[in-house]
């Protein structure tokens, strides 16, 4: 299954807690069922790092990456978070989510349009805007 998505980590944990509105719940479950589960080894990394409570989030977080494709950290991802990051203050994690999804052409779902709106030719998908 293709998919022109890429996931920031935060909509990947609201997804996983079921932390959407109903709004927002629609728009994902849509994107869900023709979308594989795209995302950078960045998210790879934070989710497997994230400080979760219990067992099962840390179960269904694997079964999440078990399912999805996950891209590298390849040469032209490094060159490109390379001028994002001299461009713009974003995070390290942040830059390189938003280097692989202009490296690879794919829509960022993420909820923090403020950060990676300021990005020239990035493509941003709100699930929680109207």
């Amino acid at each position: 299954m293709k998919s022109v998505y890429l996931w920031d980590t935060n909509t990947v944990i609201y997804f996983l807690q079921h932390q959407f509105s109903a709004l927002a719940e629609q728009k994902i479950d849509e994107l869900v069922k023709t979308n594989a589960a795209v995302i950078s080894v960045i998210t790879e990394i934070e989710l497997l790092s994230w400080r979760s409570s219990n067992e099962e989030d840390i179960i269904t977080i694997k079964t999440f990456l078990w399912s999805s494709y996950i891209y590298p950290l390849d040469n032209d991802v490094k060159q490109k978070t390379i001028e994002i990051r001299k461009q713009f203050k974003l995070k390290l994690p942040d830059a390189i989510i938003a280097a692989t999804a202009l490296v690879y052409g794919k829509t960022l779902i993420t909820r923090n349009v403020s950060d990676f709106g300021k990005i020239p030719g990035i493509k941003l998908l709100n699930p929680f805007a109207d």
